[in-house]
């Protein structure tokens, strides 16, 4: 049996592994198979106790159970000679099996090939020990899994972040809260999902390799079809197909998938990400306000069982403020906003080098080589987004950032876009959706120019088929794109985003 070289593991966990492998022969020449195929335990570790409750409210003090059988990972081991105790946890807890040679003849030899991290099947009745803990008097023991990897110290747990991440099975195995975050994280999404069918949206699936990579400011993934001999992206957003099936008549729609944008790693950001994304035929962005507010205060309420979400803790300001989702959310227009937090009117600074000359004297850091709406939105980032810790709804956005968004009525060179935000991050972005084909054309176009002059690759690209689309008349619509990954860390109190991604991408270890 191989194992991985001495180099990649260290030679005390070598050592450690070669010893388990000597079990694992022991068990075979013994007869016992380490991985059998089948095992069904008839209850969980939290059905075996709510069981031993059941009796015991029945019969009082001293009672005891049927024999149920469960089955888990051995967590910890205590006691010699006669008699064991096992901590046994599964998908639903711990349970604690007492295990004595006397009441399990044979099978009592298993112990001394028994590891922590092995997974075992036990049956035999529940009961409470003098010392108050629900335990299972083992009757009968089988090997279901040898492990010939060991766990991280039981007390210490899996302390390296990192390893954490890349590791996410031990961290699972390890740390009640991680298992408790996906658990939540499922819960969001299937709250999510019940939300919008009862508004009559329908789920589709759109392409994830596309021709071009459009519907968003984001540089894409390439790849390469072999049997096509094509060049294609990773798609970077679900909107221009979504909006396809608009035209087509399915006037309310969505889709929860994966993104991929080819952008930096921190606590806000990963390169593949979920989100939803959904259109309404004859709404607007008022309506879809209206919408996220009681999406997100609804999945609250369902996962948490509050609309209050209690503030996470930050590492270097203490305990903060709660966050009350509770609708409705304040409406804040975005010019006001800038002016009043960083003293900069994008009205009277409309053009590159005057809008660079007012970041630079409030100390905005200035990236040299972007366009005018790329520079507002460092503004936003930097002296907006940090101030928005309860949830609101900044409003009406210059025409050069959101070149999908319909122009607001007697508001000359805005659209009619929002962006949600809360603890100081974005969750959600829409428009009152543009479905003028000779507009829409001409602001991509302008996109192109603008990504021929500055080089940008996160500029949004002239999708042809998705005009030719539009030209066949799309209804007003209203459009919604919300991060899942950043809903789960609002309404987990996370503040990095890994913590709410089962696998994270991560850097490459030297």
């Amino acid at each position: 049996m191989q194992t991985q070289p001495e180099e990649q593991t260290g030679p005390a966990e070598a050592r450690l592994i070669e010893q388990r492998i000597e079990k694992i022969s022991r068990l075979r020449a013994r007869g016992i198979d380490p991985y059998p195929a089948r095992f069904k335990p008839s209850v969980t570790s939290g059905e075996a106790v709510a069981r031993l409750e059941k009796s015991e409210a029945k019969s009082g003090e001293g009672a005891r159970t049927r024999s149920v059988t469960v089955a888990g990972r051995v967590m910890a081991q205590r006691g010699m000679g006669k008699a064991a105790f096992l901590d046994l946890q599964d998908a639903a807890g711990k349970i604690q099996i007492h295990a004595r040679m006397d009441v399990l003849g044979d099978d009592f030899a298993l112990l001394d090939d028994l590891d922590i991290g092995d997974i075992i099947g036990v049956k035999g009745p529940v009961f409470r020990t003098r010392r108050g803990e629900p335990s299972i008097e083992a009757r009968s023991m089988v090997m279901l899994t040898k492990a010939i990897r060991g766990l991280p110290d039981k007390w210490a747990g899996l302390q390296d972040r990192e390893k954490r991440y890349r590791q996410r099975y031990l961290d699972l195995i390890t740390s009640e809260r991680s298992t408790e975050l996906v658990r939540m994280r499922s819960a969001i999404v299937s709250s999510v999902r019940r939300f919008m069918e009862k508004r009559g949206f329908i789920e589709v699936e759109t392409p994830i390799m596309v021709g071009v990579a459009a519907g968003a400011s984001a540089q894409p993934f390439m790849t390469h079809h072999n049997a096509l001999n094509r060049d294609l992206y990773l798609r970077i957003a679900t909107e221009l197909h979504l909006k396809r099936l608009v035209v087509g008549g399915i006037e309310r729609v969505f889709e929860i998938g994966r993104i991929f944008r080819n952008e930096g790693i921190d606590a806000e950001h990963n390169p593949e990400f979920t989100t939803l994304e959904s259109y309404e035929a004859y709404a607007d962005y008022n309506d879809v306000m209206e919408m996220v507010e009681q999406m997100i205060s609804t999945a609250a309420l369902e996962v948490t069982g509050s609309m209050v979400i209690p503030a996470p803790e930050d590492e270097s300001d203490g305990e903060g403020e709660e966050i009350d989702l509770t609708p409705p959310w304040p409406r804040l227009d975005l010019r006001e906003e800038i002016i009043k937090r960083a003293g900069i009117d994008f009205v009277e600074h409309s053009d590159i080098e005057s809008l660079s000359g007012a970041m630079a004297e409030r100390g905005i850091h200035v990236e040299p080589g972007l366009a005018w709406g790329r520079l507002l939105d460092k503004v936003i980032s930097a002296e907006i987004e940090p101030h928005l810790i309860q949830p609101s709804f900044l409003v009406d956005y210059p025409i050069e950032m959101s070149p999908l968004a319909k122009s607001k009525p007697g508001a000359p060179g805005i659209v009619e876009r929002f962006e949600a935000f809360a603890i100081g991050a974005e969750f959600a972005n829409a428009f009152t959706e543009l479905n003028d084909p000779i507009e829409q054309r001409s602001r991509f176009e302008e996109q192109e120019r603008l990504h021929a002059q500055f080089g940008d690759n996160e500029m949004d690209r002239l999708d042809e088929d998705f005009l030719v689309a539009m030209e066949h008349g799309m209804p007003p619509t209203g459009g919604l794109g919300v991060g899942i990954d950043r809903i789960s860390m609002l309404l987990t109190g996370e503040r990095n985003i890994r913590e709410v991604i089962a696998f994270p991408q991560m850097r490459t270890l030297e």
